[in-house]
């Protein structure tokens, strides 16, 4: 129903550190454990929850033998009652949740909430189609005068809001699209999404009265309560009185505005208690500057080194509107950041040694990771021209850095980053484990190559921050 409403970043979320600490390699491997018990906790979450609901909808005398009216009305009231659910887990599934989010990961809950909205929107439409239909059948009208009568008859409440809410929804989808999201500047495309929750709001409107299932049934009704209640409760907690909360248990501002290189700024970001946010490098903060024109939006990047002492920083390059006007961010101005969030750490990881890889501003997270790498880490740093290298200092003094320079139009810049240009590169490619972040397109041509280089998908890691 809601394809996506996060707070989206214009990219990669990005950072940056300024002292290698060699750790001794710690095995994981209750790492994927952990991931697959989250797993099998929420799809058994999310089926135990649709058994119920189908229950319900059986209960409710839906597969007795009738006209193909009854059986069109029947559908419709399955699928109502299975597009709100998976609203509602559309909301959880970004509510950003810190247990989720660290078994889970940023990158795969994102593909599960897009994948999740396609569902949620399909029976949306499957549920109108079917309702009208069946309707229409059994008072004998023709379609257009049922919708009439669904609409300006009377007959059946709430149905005035819920039209309301599905065109909401659907112009949440029609943003969504790509080609569509390139021509919106964020601010409007993260407006409509935030409308979602108006159309998830005012469907309750209609399923409450008009609900056959719960309108004859009191513990039905407690029941589909209760998952909205639970579902506000956990959005009101963790997007509203937690960052809030934070806010005032941190008290950051910022300290300084670096400028890194062309269109590239550094934020260092003061507070205090800043060790008890327990950030570990790789992972990023979703942040709000409470500026002029800036407070109302929120934008991912990742931290561009560890917090040292009561200072955080982030790097960003001016990719849109929001990016590019934080080199103008007042020093002082108050900020809000949740997290810390992310899976792109060195839990992931299974081997001692390491490669990383970088493309352009997505060298960021990739030099926080080095601040707890040893020296046998191989860093490829991916850059279309000389000025697009930013840290070549600070990297150079924390590992072995190749800086793989030209555009990938020329004949020597494609062939950068291939199968044989890596196993050229690292001979030893098989004995690491892989990091991987940079543009999408970069990231998915590096993923593609390591593929094509033998490199098995267990020793892969990337997350793109991107929707």
């Amino acid at each position: 129903m809601i394809l996506t409403f996060l707070t989206g970043g214009e990219g990669c979320l990005w950072g940056v550190s300024e002292q290698a600490i060699s750790l001794p390699f710690r095995g994981v491997a209750a790492y994927p454990r952990r991931r697959a018990l989250a797993a099998m906790l929420l799809s058994a979450l999310l089926l135990g929850n649709t058994a119920a609901i189908v229950w319900l909808w059986i209960h409710g005398g839906n597969l007795t033998d009738r006209s193909t009216g009854d059986l069109f009305t029947s559908v419709a009231r399955l699928t109502g009652l299975l597009s709100a659910f998976l609203a509602l887990v559309q909301v959880v599934l970004l509510a950003r949740l810190p247990a989720l989010e660290r078994l889970v990961g940023f990158d795969r809950l994102t593909v599960w909430h897009r994948w999740n909205g396609h569902a949620c929107i399909d029976l949306v439409i499957a549920h109108v189609i079917f309702s009208v239909w069946g309707y229409a059948l059994m008072d004998r009208f023709t379609i257009g005068k049922e919708i009439s009568t669904m609409l300006g008859g009377g007959v059946y409440p709430g149905m005035v809001t819920a039209t309301i809410g599905t065109a909401l929804l659907i112009g949440v989808v029609a943003t969504s699209l790509v080609i569509v999201r390139r021509r919106l500047r964020y601010e409007w495309w993260y407006a409509v999404h935030v409308l979602a929750y108006a159309g998830i709001a005012l469907a309750w409107f209609h399923q409450i009265p008009t609900g056959n299932e719960l309108v004859l049934d009191r513990v039905a009704a407690d029941y589909w309560i209760s998952l909205y209640v639970a579902t506000l409760a956990i959005l009101v907690l963790f997007r509203v009185l937690v960052p809030v909360a934070n806010a005032f248990r941190f008290r950051l501002r910022v300290a300084e505005v670096v400028e890194e290189g062309p269109g590239v700024v550094s934020l260092h970001i003061a507070g205090r208690g800043l060790h008890r946010l327990r950030a570990r490098p790789g992972q990023f903060f979703i942040w709000r500057f409470l500026g002029p024109g800036r407070w109302w939006t929120a934008h991912p990047f990742s931290l561009s080194r560890l917090p040292h002492g009561n200072s955080l920083r982030i790097t960003v390059k001016a990719l849109g509107d929001h990016s590019a006007g934080l080199r103008n961010v007042a020093v002082g101005t108050r900020v809000v950041a949740e997290g810390p969030f992310g899976v792109f750490t060195h839990a992931a990881r299974k081997r001692d040694k390491l490669l990383l890889i970088a493309g352009g501003i997505g060298i960021t997270p990739i030099r926080a990771l080095l601040e707890e790498s040893s020296r046998d880490t191989r860093v490829l740093y991916r850059a279309l021209t000389e000025d697009d290298v930013i840290f070549r200092d600070e990297l150079a003094e924390l590992a072995d850095v190749d800086f793989l320079v030209g555009d990938h139009r020329t004949e020597d810049g494609a062939r950068l980053l291939t199968a044989a240009h890596l196993r050229e590169l690292v001979p030893d490619l098989d004995e690491r484990d892989i990091y991987v972040c940079g543009p999408p397109a970069m990231t998915d041509a590096a993923l593609r190559q390591l593929r094509a280089a033998g490199v098995p998908r267990r020793h892969i890691h990337a997350e793109r921050f991107a929707l």
